[in-house]
């Protein structure tokens, strides 16, 4: 699929001289920092260099007083308090964060992770029954609760108080719990908005360590803040940045007793980014709900040894092969669905659903599909006698504002703008999907259709340097709206050694006119522009800059991102 190009605006050139001298670093580098608002020495030296200082005061969050409050008041009556959250990473997480750090003083709490099929996302029935049986007053609700006011009003009725600390955006109106801790609630001034789950539980046990013990022990679970903002997506500016910064500091240095023990399974070693916890230890941990269930990611990340971290550590990385192969036979069952379909091909949605398809993978399914369609994409399978789906959205669409628009035909959603799950009664499937589509066309524009590759600025190969490398390296952590810096380069062609691997990736050494130095290119599934890089001639390549070490010489890499105007 052809992409679009999409230049990022350039700043003015005095800018560029002004932040370069100060800063001394080269103008290619510069412009990058000035189009993430990094424009004089005071705000590079935070971007590049920052502290725990800058994380906010706890107690501007709306709900926190009362949070802290209520939480001091169960541990001094000697209360049992259950530590509930989400099956997938950011709610394992952040149970597994609040948990250990209480457990280090307080021993009667305990863990409660809903069974994705048997209970859903969310807080339930099951859940609440399980915390009065068991004798339960005070439920901690982690990356969850902001839409359940019907199971909070039944814990209430129950004797049992609710803190929701919730990243989720509220409905109208929020549960009746003692607090809600949600910087998307309107008027919670908290001044940033977009923690994870896990920074939201990180930032509850801060405000509790504050007011009543050291703050500094909670400090050792930077690295599962890390991992949530990481596996979340969320964006990797503000208060998220500067705790993936540390968060991943630690994770390479001095992990929790589960993380280390994942990574020794897992095969990986320090040296962590973001993009290698995305892809690696992430789907490892989802893996553990997505297959079975989510409680032995938590005992993983809560246990207090390697050695006892290893043998929960093993399952999850078996669980991440089978989710594997579920994710790829349907996957290769939805894209049939579509290809044999003349009105799924045509149309502006996908919205597909099938009895059989296992409820843990369907939102990768989704995400498969969308890579090849390029349109909102709803997948849908049974679940307790209802369909349960997962959504995701292509770039510019507000996924979770079309799916409220078919509020009417659904019994739950919730989400983000770019990935949403949804509940509704198998009667309502040809009635959603028909108004999802007519949601879709009205408010999706044929710009959005393309896929777009946003280019930061024009490079030349000789400015990319090891000091380049370097710079652009602590401009880490990455992510959404702290993405890793694009380039475009022109007259670049083929020095040699073309080659095309595993039937869908490419790799070559790149050159360019008048240029000394030559780079080896990667680029993956993009196969398509082997023949015509074959027949030679000149291109402009679209690329990030990487690292790679082979053998043990580390040298400078270019990831292709696209290549246009071959020839």
């Amino acid at each position: 699929m052809e992409k679009k190009w999409r230049y990022i605006s350039k700043p003015p050139d005095e800018a560029i001289r002004a932040l370069s001298r100060q800063i001394n670093v080269n103008p290619y580098l510069s412009t990058i920092l000035i189009q993430r608002g990094i424009d004089t020495f005071e705000a590079a030296r935070a971007f590049f260099r920052p502290t725990l200082d800058m994380l906010h005061d706890p107690f501007l969050m709306k709900g926190m007083r009362q949070a802290v409050d209520r939480l001091s008041a169960a541990i001094g009556n000697q209360e049992r308090i259950l530590i509930y959250g989400d099956y997938d990473v950011d709610g394992t997480t952040a149970v597994a964060l609040v948990y250990s750090y209480l457990k280090t003083f307080y021993d009667h709490c305990e863990i409660y992770i809903p069974d994705r099929y048997s209970e859903g996302y969310g807080v339930s029935r099951e859940g609440i029954d399980w915390a009065s049986q068991n004798g339960f007053t005070l439920i901690i609700a982690l990356d969850c609760g902001i839409k359940a006011m019907e199971m909070v009003g039944l814990a209430k009725q129950q004797g049992i108080d609710f803190i929701i600390c919730d990243h989720h955006v509220p409905g109208t109106a929020v549960p009746d719990a003692i607090a809600v801790i949600d910087p998307k609630q309107e008027d919670c001034t908290y001044p940033f908005k977009e923690l994870s789950g896990c920074g939201l539980g990180f930032k509850l046990m801060q405000a509790f360590a504050r007011q009543h013990r050291d703050e500094q022990a909670v400090y050792r679970y930077l690295d599962l803040v890390a991992v949530s903002i990481a596996s979340d997506v969320v964006p990797m500016t503000g208060e998220n940045r500067v705790l993936a910064h540390f968060g991943t500091r630690k994770l390479n240095t001095d992990p929790v007793p589960g993380l280390k023990a994942l990574m020794n399974v897992s095969g990986v070693n320090s040296d962590l980014e973001v993009s290698d916890i995305l892809f690696t230890l992430g789907p490892r941990i989802n893996a553990a709900g997505r297959i079975n269930h989510a409680s032995a990611a938590v005992r993983m990340l809560t246990a207090e040894t390697v050695e006892e971290a290893e043998e929960f550590a093993t399952v999850l990385n078996e669980n991440n092969a089978k989710r594997r192969q579920f994710d790829s036979n349907i996957t290769e069952e939805a894209l049939r669905m579509i290809d044999g379909d003349e009105t799924h091909r045509i149309a502006k949605s996908t919205v597909l659903f099938k009895d059989t398809w296992h409820k843990g993978v369907i939102g990768i399914v989704a995400a498969r599909c969308v890579e090849k369609y390029y349109r909102p994409t709803v997948i849908l399978t049974a679940s307790n006698d209802k369909l349960t789906g997962s959504a995701r959205s292509i770039h510019g669409f507000d996924l979770y504002r079309a799916i409220s628009a078919c509020g009417d035909l659904l019994e739950k959603y919730g989400g983000h703008k770019y990935a949403a799950g949804l509940t509704l009664d198998p009667n309502n499937l040809t009635a959603f999907r028909q108004k999802f589509e007519e949601v879709v066309a009205a408010n999706l524009t044929p710009e959005m259709l393309v896929p777009v590759v946003d280019i930061d600025t024009e490079v030349f190969f000789d400015a990319i340097t090891t000091k380049f490398v370097n710079i652009l390296k602590q401009m880490a952590p990455f992510g959404p709206e702290n993405t890793t810096p694009v380039f475009v380069a022109h007259n670049v062609y083929v020095f040699n050694s073309l080659t095309c691997f595993k039937e869908k990736h490419i790799r070559f050494l790149a050159g360019q006119h008048n240029a000394r130095n030559v780079f080896q290119a990667v680029g993956f599934n993009l196969a398509e522009y082997y023949e015509k890089l074959q027949m030679g001639g000149r291109f402009s390549l679209a690329f990030t800059v990487e690292e790679n070490t082979y053998n043990g010489v580390t040298s400078i890499q270019l990831r292709v991102k696209d290549i246009k105007g071959i020839g």
